[in-house]
Order: C-alpha cells, then structure tokens, then sequence
C-alpha cells in the first residue's frame, strides 16, 4: 500500500464537474493521506453536475504551482470546457506539467492539457470525444481503462475510477518521495 503522507494534491475544478470524477479520486489520495486542496476559477462553492457542493480552497489566479506535489484533473463536459479558458488555471497546469510531477485526468479532463501544450510525445486515454483534439496537441490516443505515461495516469469515464484511483494512488507515491 502506498503513503502519501506529506503529499500535497492540488485538485482543478469548476461548476458542471462530473461528481465521481472529482470525489472518488479526492477520496482515494486522502485514505493514503494526502493533502487536497481545491482550485477554480472563483472562490466559494462548485457544484457538480449531479449536485455535489465543494468548497473551493484558493483560486487558479492564487494558486502556485510550486506549492503543490500532483493534480487531479476531473472530467465533466461543462467543468472541463470552462477551466481550459481561465489562463491562470492553464498556467498552473503547464508549470505542473513541466515541472515533471504527477497527473491525475480523467474523461472531459484532459483538455486543459490540450490548452497547457504539454501533450506532445505523451500518450493517454480520456472519453472518446477528445481523440482528436488530444492528437492535434501531439499526443498518442489510447482506448484503455488507465494509461500511465511517466507520471501522466489518465482514464475514460467514471466506469474506469477504480483502476484510475489505484494508479493514481501508486503514481502520486512514486513521483513525491
């Protein structure tokens, strides 16, 4: 079993967030004993699109990239097309990206990549809709349940969570200690 004592999870979101996608994974780093804390775009409540109310613990344009260890990026097709156009939440995600640590993404998630120009050479999996946008930004599509690629753990929906929590559990630990 992995620990994740001491590993800071930053956690990209806002309204329309598909639920599971957001909860299951913020569960499953907080049983091994991270630390999670919420981005959006906005300070206060997200809601998700099934009616989970999180609070929001800073905002993108607050947010330093350097202050935190991995990112979960939750899907939800509203969620995921609002947070790649907050240019903070895209920047954090670059410098995330670039500074080598783990990635967490799920289903609509992987756009923000898309927007961050962090996928060439990488390859990952998301709901099928984003094949296309996810290669025109240099990235190998897969269809598979979890794909790791160098600390990028990606999967498709929320069928896909307990494989996806599981590698991300097992990734976090590896690329933080």
């Amino acid at each position: 079993m992995s620990h994740l004592t001491n590993v800071r999870v930053a956690v990209i979101a806002t309204n329309n967030f598909e639920d599971s996608e957001l909860t299951k994974p913020v569960e499953a780093v907080k049983e091994h004993g991270a630390t999670v804390t919420i981005l959006s775009t906005e300070a206060g409540t997200i809601e998700g699109k099934n009616g989970t109310s999180v609070a929001v613990d800073a905002t993108t344009a607050e947010a330093d990239p350097a202050e935190f260890d991995a990112l979960i990026l939750p899907g939800g097709t509203g969620n995921a097309d609002k947070i790649r156009m907050d240019a903070d939440a895209v920047a954090f995600v670059k410098k995330h990206v670039e500074a080598g640590k783990p990635v967490g993404v799920i289903c609509h998630g992987g756009w923000i990549l898309a927007d961050a120009d962090v996928l060439r050479g990488r390859t990952l999996t998301s709901y099928p809709s984003l094949k296309t946008d996810l290669r025109n930004a240099g990235a190998t599509w897969v269809d598979e349940e979890v794909h790791v690629d160098n600390g990028l753990v990606s999967s498709r929906t929320p069928g896909d969570l307990p494989a996806f929590n599981a590698k991300i559990v097992e990734e976090f630990a590896e690329g933080t200690h």
